[in-house]
């Protein structure tokens, strides 16, 4: 019989239950007793819906209440010195690593944290000291949650994030030179020592997730998998059967790696992001190994096509036999929204098109059964053939005005009308800025005010002028701190944005919206992304009318502030019937209209963010990478180069590791670039200098996603160590990323020792000079 599994479920809840809960407890409206027994009613509510759904294979340890990785660095007491020397409690500890804490005498930083592999989640990097030592905590979480979950009767798989991909997803902590992979030998003893305890609490099988294994691998790396698990298998029965998940993308690469787990009890391959490596993948099983079938997927939105799932099952079970495959999804659903019937607002004709969380663990279930016993879902499998054939053969998928414009769109198009010295004595010129001038990337503090209004407008409650003037006073709070800051390049703060791609989206032809359908990007953070239906096109301005108010009220040049045509698509569930590099040209094309309106309207400083750009990057080096590069930078360049030479476009990503795509960044041609840098070591900027960079640049100084405010000397000695490597001609002071969910007292702070590191640093070149 054909098994079903699930590698992984979101863990907000229906109404970002998690969100509100550890919000609460950061803010001392409930207990710590209070939060941690919200987590639990969200794992059992969470087991009951794949039990019931009828999933075999159900997970436990895929709970956390910030981030799965940062609960293996606490798990393995792997947790710096500057965090366990504070006595903290281990939640309160745990939070510190992820956000920082800046209370009740204790001031550190968050650690790093950084992009999964090529999705929207952000994962806290282990941080690793010269000196590292591993050992187990008491009351190890994995075991704990599988004893919780085996007391309400539900029998799972606890899911642990492998010691290879662990240490390969690390990095030296400042001050320290270790390559983490160095320390596989001191780490697997631990892992081993956690599995036994998991087979003594009764755990037949656990997940191992070894998504490295997608990468193009330093030799050390690859290396790290035999002794690992050589040692794993070495336990015998005395640890639980062992099945390696590998997930976006595909392993055919490392297959020489695959010996080492040959004493394990199988692998999980992605078959939804690379189905022809099936076949290759079925030859390199041992004799008794069982497959897991990633063929529902874990990382968009739409609706199974049960008839493609079944033809790759099939040919799974044909040459292994259906004991020895399983159904799964193709990796953690974390990236899905939790369920599709709280979308009472969907069009009707798309609504049969989605399947979220909750839908997925039934489609993984039904597949399951539809391999072997066909007639006993016969009606799902018709319903499903029937939403699949409605949806290719809608109108609303077609627009023949946009294509007729991408096919007239010209080389000429995509490049700026001078090269960048020329422009950026325009600009000087036109705009009169200073040495180390300072900006911020763009959006402020969204209050609970600005929100309640925002939820009155939608509901009707108050009219369109009234919250139009609402917003107009907004903006002016957000240009008047700005003045009081001494800022050079205002924003105008984007109050009336709720979010920085679902806002454009709700602005474009193509695409349709959800009301409860969030997706967790870091901690509490989550993110509910627009979903694109059908051909893209821009019907009226989308931000003149905000940014032009700002400037006619502001004394400093004014940015205008757009979402990048990369970052719309990736940012939203983009659809799988068109190559995403006509949708990204689509979204180029929307915004080239705008970026040209907002110049004609006064605005000659635009911003145009790329955050996801890297995180689009395929995951290996090649003809795929290089397609994507040409298509992403082109797009780019298209949205951008419509401007005179006196307006000034600047991008800003969320990564500050360019070396692998240089010529790409360089490409695009922005006359400056932000960049989030504040955890990264400053040698990082080193390839700008190596590579001749001539434009501008704005390393982040401060971490945004921490509540803590830095001191002046902070700023200071982050910019010191800046100008090792960037012309003082060439650096711009600014934050990490927006200030959104920062409160304004954090944020006037933070700024305020911004401003006046730079001032410090403008008077002391100013002296040189």
């Amino acid at each position: 019989m054909v098994q079903s599994s699930v590698l992984g479920f979101p863990r907000m809840g229906v109404l970002r239950d998690l969100k509100k809960a550890n919000e609460a407890y950061w803010a001392d409206k409930i207990s710590q007793e209070a939060l941690l027994a919200e987590g639990k009613r969200l794992r059992l509510a969470h087991w009951k819906i794949q039990k019931d759904a009828g999933v075999d294979i159900i997970p436990s340890n895929d709970f956390a209440y910030y981030d799965h990785v940062l609960d293996h660095i606490q798990l393995f007491n792997a947790v710096p010195e500057r965090y366990t020397s504070q006595k903290l409690s281990p939640l309160d500890e745990y939070f510190a690593m992820g956000r920082g804490h800046q209370k009740g005498g204790v001031d550190v930083p968050a650690l790093e944290m950084v992009k999964w592999f090529d999705s929207n989640y952000h994962y806290v990097k282990p941080t690793l000291q010269d000196n590292q030592t591993f050992s187990l905590a008491q009351d190890p979480k994995p075991v704990r949650e599988f004893l919780e979950a085996k007391e309400a009767g539900f029998q799972t798989r606890p899911v642990l994030v492998g010691p290879v991909s662990f240490l390969a997803l690390g990095k030296a902590d400042r001050g320290s030179s270790v390559d983490p992979i160095t320390l596989l030998d001191k780490l697997v003893p631990v892992y081993v020592e956690l599995l036994k305890q998991l087979k003594a609490a009764g755990a037949e099988s656990v997940q191992i997730d070894e998504p490295v294994l997608v990468f193009d691998l330093r030799p050390e790396v690859k290396a790290a998998f035999k002794p690992a698990y050589e040692a794993i298998a070495a336990a015998g029965d005395a640890v639980p059967k062992v099945v390696v998940a590998t997930y976006f993308g595909d392993i055919v690469h490392n297959f020489d790696v695959l010996p080492a787990f040959s004493g394990l009890a199988g692998l999980h391959v992605d078959l939804v992001r690379n189905p022809e490596q099936l076949e290759p993948v079925l030859k390199q099983l041992g004799p008794n190994q069982i497959l897991s079938a990633g063929v529902v997927d874990g990382r968009n939105i739409w609706k199974n096509d049960f008839a493609k799932s079944l033809d790759i099952l099939q040919t799974a079970v044909k040459a292994l036999g259906p004991e020895r495959v399983i159904v799964a999804t193709s990796s953690s659903l974390l990236h899905t929204p939790h369920t599709l019937a709280s979308e009472k607002k969907l069009p009707a004709d798309v609504y049969e098109w989605f399947s979220f969380a909750v839908e997925k663990v039934k489609e993984v279930a039904t597949l399951a059964k539809a391999v072997t016993e066909p007639e006993a879902v016969k009606a799902e499998l018709e319903a499903n053939a029937a939403a699949i054939k409605a949806r290719t053969e809608s109108k609303r998928t077609n627009d023949p005005a946009v294509k007729e414009r991408q096919a007239q769109v010209t080389p000429e198009q995509h490049n700026r009308k001078a090269p960048f010295d020329t422009r950026y004595a325009e600009q000087k010129k036109h705009l009169s800025l200073p040495l180390f001038p300072t900006t911020t990337i763009g959006s402020f503090p969204q209050t609970s005010e600005i929100r309640v209004q925002r939820n009155k407008f939608t509901k009707g409650e108050i009219s369109a002028e009234e919250y139009e003037r609402f917003i107009e006073k907004e903006i002016e709070l957000a240009v008047k701190i700005q003045d009081e800051l001494d800022l050079d390049v205002y924003v105008h703060g984007e109050p009336e944005r709720n979010d920085m791609v679902q806002y454009f989206g709700e602005r474009l032809n193509g695409y349709v919206f959800t009301t409860h359908a969030w997706v967790q990007s870091y901690g509490s953070r989550c993110v509910r992304p627009p979903i694109i239906v059908g051909d893209i096109s821009r019907p009226a301005p989308m931000t003149v009318k905000e940014s032009k108010y700002a400037a006619s009220i502001s004394k400093k040049p004014m940015k205008g502030m757009l979402t990048g045509p990369v970052t719309c698509l990736r940012w939203s569930f983009p659809r799988v019937d068109v190559h995403q590099s006509v949708q990204c040209q689509q979204l180029a094309l929307a915004l080239r209209d705008e970026v040209v309106d907002l110049e004609k309207n006064g605005i000659f400083v635009i911003q145009v963010d790329e955050p996801a750009l890297r995180e689009g990057l395929p995951l290996r080096k090649g003809e795929e990478r290089d397609a994507y590069l040409k298509w992403a930078v082109d797009s780019f360049k298209l949205a951008t180069a419509g401007v005179e030479n006196s307006t000034q476009i600047h991008s800003h990503f969320c990564y500050s590791e360019f070396q692998d795509f240089f010529h790409a960044i360089a490409a695009l041609d922005a006359d400056v670039l932000s960049i989030e840098n504040s955890k990264s070591d400053a040698k990082l900027l080193k390839v700008f200098v190596d590579e001749e960079y001539p434009r501008h640049i704005g390393p982040g100084v401060y971490d945004i996603h921490s509540p803590r405010v830095p001191n002046l000397d902070e700023f200071k000695q982050r910019i010191e160590e800046m100008l090792a490597y960037l012309k003082p001609e060439q650096l711009w002071i600014n934050p990490d990323c927006g200030l959104k969910t920062r409160k304004w007292d954090e944020v006037k702070g933070a700024l305020s020792h911004m401003v006046e590191a730079a001032k410090y640093f403008r008077e002391k070149y100013a002296n040189k000079a």
